[in-house]
């Protein structure tokens, strides 16, 4: 079975109440061979919200106390990252999932890219909370673009 973040799915979870469809994706959601899953909204998150940026790291740093997730108004909200990224991981290890595809760039899903915390558009490497809870958990993570160019 695939995870798949639920914006790629066609809902409109992300921060701005918008998704990002991908239409392969949501039709391996429509015949249930992928799942749809949304880290943010598990840690407690509602729609819209501030957009958020991982300071000082990546996901990696953060899952070890070195960085934070703050949103635009400063407002640190590391913990809601964390707590979605562990139901996250639970809830791939229930369904035994065999690749997870999450949204790049984000602070959550980014698996290659996310930004680099100053809220001004620039990219850098690294990987987002859930993203590298995933990985350290034996889980692949990928995003929607090596999805497409990979599996379809």
């Amino acid at each position: 079975m695939i995870l798949v973040s639920s914006c790629l799915a066609g809902l409109e979870v992300r921060y701005n109440g918008t998704h990002c469809l991908n239409n392969k994706i949501s039709k391996l959601v429509e015949e249930n061979k992928a799942i749809r899953i949304c880290p943010e909204l598990l840690g407690g998150f509602s729609t819209p919200r501030e957009p958020a940026e991982i300071i000082g790291g990546n996901g990696e740093d953060v899952l070890d106390g070195k960085a934070k997730v703050v949103d635009k108004s400063g407002k640190d909200v590391t913990l809601l990252y964390i707590r979605g990224a562990y139901i996250t991981l639970e809830k791939a290890k229930e369904m035994k999932a065999t690749v997870v595809v999450l949204k790049e760039n984000s602070p959550s899903c980014g698996s290659s890219k996310i930004y680099n915390g100053d809220f001004i558009g620039k990219k850098i490497d690294g990987m987002g909370v859930t993203s590298a809870l995933l990985t350290r958990n034996g889980f692949k993570v990928i995003s929607e673009e090596k999805f497409s160019e990979t599996f379809l």
